[in-house]
C-alpha cells in the first residue's frame, strides 16, 4: 500500500499533465472498488452520493462533519489511489471551522479537498470576498506541512449568480491566498471554461454531469483543464439505473434488466475478502 505522502505527491503531479485527468466521484467503498479496478488516476468523494445512499437530502442543515468524514474514511480505506475529499463549505461560517476540517480530513488519510464559498443561506448564498478568502487561508494555513491539496471553490453559478467576472476574481484571491487547485462549479460552456483557465494560474478542476452541457477530455484539456470530476452524477446514474429495474418488474413483470448488471463473480472478486471478526 501507498503511504498517504506518496499519494499525495502522485496526485499532485497528476495535475501537472498535458492532458486533463478524470477524478470520478464514488460514494461508499464498494463504488470505490470498482472505480479503482477501471483504471483511475484519483478519485473523490461526493456529498450527494453519499447522501442520496443514506436517505438524505445533499444539504449544508442534512450533512454533518463527522458523518462526511467517516465516509470519507471508508473510501480512503477501499483503495491505494489518491482520494481527494468534498468538505463542502467547510462545516461551519468560520476561518477556524475551515481550518480544523482540513486538520481532520487530512488525519484520515485524505490527499485533497474543497472548500466552497457558499452559504447555504438562500438570503444570502454566497460569502463576501472578504470573508470567502479568510475561510480559505484558514485552509491553507491548515494544511500546510501537510501532504494535503488544498481546492477552493466559488459557487455563484450554482446559487443563481452567474457572474463570471465576479467568479474570476473570488478563484484569483483564493489563489492570492495559496489554495492549489481552483473550481467553480456550474460553467454555462466551453467559452466559460476557457475564460476562467486563462485568467489564474492554478490547475482548475471542471465538473462534468452536473448542469448544463458535457465536453469531451479532449474538448476540456484543450481549453487548459487539468482536473475533472463527475460529482453526484455517478451516483444519479445507479440510482437511475435502480429506479428503471423496479419499474420494469412493476410495470411489465419482466426482469430483463438483470442482464445488464454487474457479473456478481467479478464483483465478489473486487470486494473486501477478510473474514467478518466475529466469523469462526
Amino acid at each position: 500500500m501507498r503511504t498517504q505522502l506518496e499519494k499525495f505527491d502522485r496526485f499532485k503531479a497528476l495535475h501537472s499533465g498535458e492532458q486533463a485527468f478524470v477524478m470520478p466521484n464514488p460514494w461508499d467503498a464498494g463504488s470505490t472498488r470498482i472505480l479503482d479496478a477501471l483504471g483511475f488516476d484519483a478519485l473523490a468523494t461526493t456529498s450527494a452520493g453519499y447522501a442520496f445512499s443514506a436517505g438524505k437530502r445533499d444539504s449544508f442543515a442534512g450533512l454533518g462533519r463527522e458523518e462526511i468524514l467517516e465516509n470519507a474514511a471508508a473510501i480512503v480505506a477501499a483503495t491505494d489511489l489518491p482520494v481527494s475529499a468534498d468538505l463542502e463549505d467547510g462545516f461551519g461560517a468560520s476561518p477556524q471551522a475551515c481550518g480544523d476540517t482540513i486538520a481532520l480530513a487530512c488525519d484520515i488519510g485524505l490527499v485533497g479537498g474543497s472548500i466552497e464559498d457558499a452559504t447555504g443561506d438562500e438570503t444570502a448564498p454566497i460569502y463576501g470576498l472578504s470573508e470567502a478568502t479568510d475561510r480559505v487561508a484558514a485552509a491553507v494555513e491548515a494544511a500546510k506541512g501537510r501532504p494535503f491539496l488544498l481546492t477552493a471553490r466559488a459557487e455563484n453559478f450554482l446559487w443563481g449568480r452567474p457572474d463570471l467576472d465576479d467568479t474570476i476574481r473570488r478563484l484569483q484571491a483564493f489563489c492570492d491566498v495559496g489554495a492549489d487547485v481552483l473550481y467553480a462549479p456550474g460553467l454555462p460552456d466551453l467559452d466559460a471554461i476557457r475564460t476562467v483557465c486563462n485568467a489564474v494560474d492554478k490547475p482548475v478542476n471542471v465538473v462534468m454531469g452536473l448542469q448544463g452541457p458535457t465536453y469531451s477530455v479532449e474538448e476540456l484539456s484543450k481549453v487548459g483543464v487539468k482536473r475533472i470530476s463527475v460529482g453526484g452524477s455517478m451516483a444519479r446514474a445507479a440510482l437511475g439505473a435502480l429506479r428503471r429495474a423496479a419499474l420494469e418488474v412493476r410495470e411489465t413483470g419482466t426482469f430483463s434488466y438483470a442482464a445488464d448488471g454487474y457479473p456478481g463473480a467479478e464483483l465478489a472478486q473486487l470486494m473486501e475478502q477478510g473474514k467478518a471478526p466475529d466469523r469462526q
